[in-house]
């Protein structure tokens, strides 16, 4: 993974306009005009001082595929938050697991934050599983967190802490997908 930058807009677009990658999502399908403007703020977030967010584009085989996002919530409490969305061509393939675990290195290693947490759709059952892959732990449902096209969404929540990140490294990963 990369930094974003502005020229990506055309690859994020490339899932972005799509209906099903955004049925869970408060936005979307996205317009061109849309895309270019997440992206352009998400690539300017990386001159902020304090940096809150820091978006990646990831890459396969020298394509942009996905994204991740790692948002520092609280530092003062070491609290982060990561996103990640992928192209449905690569979906089942590991893509959106191995973006998930380079953001939580990444908040864990770099900005030493004690934990970090995720929401999907109850309805998202790839992504749910994804944050399992990660050692993540559920820790519950908040009702009615987003409207969205088709009603209020509910978000499941999910949590990994440092001693956990840390512990599974040590042990060489979470290659069976159990949860904490």
């Amino acid at each position: 993974m990369r930094k974003i930058e502005l020229q990506d807009w055309r690859a994020v677009h490339s899932w972005a306009s799509l209906d099903r990658v955004c049925r869970f999502q408060a936005w979307g399908p996205n317009t061109e005009e849309q895309t270019r403007a997440f992206v352009a703020e998400a690539a300017e977030a990386w001159s902020h001082t304090p940096q809150q967010r820091f978006a990646y584009a990831a890459r396969v085989e020298g394509d942009i595929v996905g994204m991740g996002e790692l948002h520092l919530r609280s530092r003062e409490h070491r609290q982060g938050e990561i996103t990640y969305i992928v192209h449905p061509r690569l979906w089942g393939h590991g893509v959106g697991t191995a973006i998930g675990r380079e953001l939580l290195a990444r908040g864990f290693e770099k900005f030493d934050l004690h934990r970090i947490f995720a929401t999907c759709d109850p309805r998202n059952l790839g992504s749910g599983r994804v944050l399992t892959k990660l050692g993540m732990t559920w820790e519950g449902r908040h009702r009615h967190t987003a409207l969205i096209r088709d009603g209020w969404r509910d978000s499941e929540l999910f949590s990994i802490l440092e001693t956990e990140w840390r512990s599974d490294h040590a042990q060489g990963g979470f290659a069976n997908g159990a949860n904490h």
